[in-house]
């Protein structure tokens, strides 16, 4: 009686585990569903067409997504290439968090990729941000901030300048 409880148990444990966290690999989630909407019902059968046809989406992507693709080798400038890890599974109608989950194991760099959170400085606790979003908040602004090494130091330069980049 023991044996299928302690089985079941660890089981689960292993499919939690490898499963994909909420928020995890957004980019690749994202980018596998719009991709998957541009193919018709012969190419998604086949994986070589679901590669020919992803070469030619990445081509008009940017920022995340064509970072995405470069990891893929949907590029032409890509080193590496794991284009089956994706177009195969896809071809077998398995949704895309779990093709990101495979692609994961294989390069997990693919699921570090995030959007960048758009920050309301209306309603932000700027003390709860990380130095990396006050860095990016005054990149945004096309301001820098010599010499600055604390996190105190970030705050008080966007604090400067915060009236000049919003309208209050």
């Amino acid at each position: 009686m023991e044996f299928p409880a302690i089985f079941l148990v660890l089981l689960a444990t292993v499919a939690a585990v490898s499963s994909l966290k909420p928020g995890e690999c957004e980019v690749c989630i994202k980018t596998l569903d719009k991709f998957a909407a541009t193919l018709t019902d012969d190419i998604k059968k086949d994986y070589k067409k679901i590669e020919t046809e992803f070469k030619g989406y990445c081509k008009g992507l940017k920022n995340k997504e064509n970072r995405f693709c470069y990891y893929l080798g949907g590029l032409e400038e890509s080193a590496t290439g794991i284009l089956g890890e994706m177009s195969k599974p896809m071809s077998w109608s398995m949704p895309s968090d779990k093709i990101c989950e495979k692609l994961k194991k294989k390069d997990a760099q693919i699921c570090e990729l995030r959007y960048d959170v758009e920050i309301d400085l209306k309603t932000v606790d700027l003390k709860k941000l990380k130095v990396r979003d006050l860095k990016k908040i005054l990149n945004d602004w096309g301001e820098e901030c010599e010499g600055c090494i604390e996190k105190s130091e970030y705050l008080q330069r966007i604090e400067e300048l915060k009236p000049r980049h919003t309208e209050l």
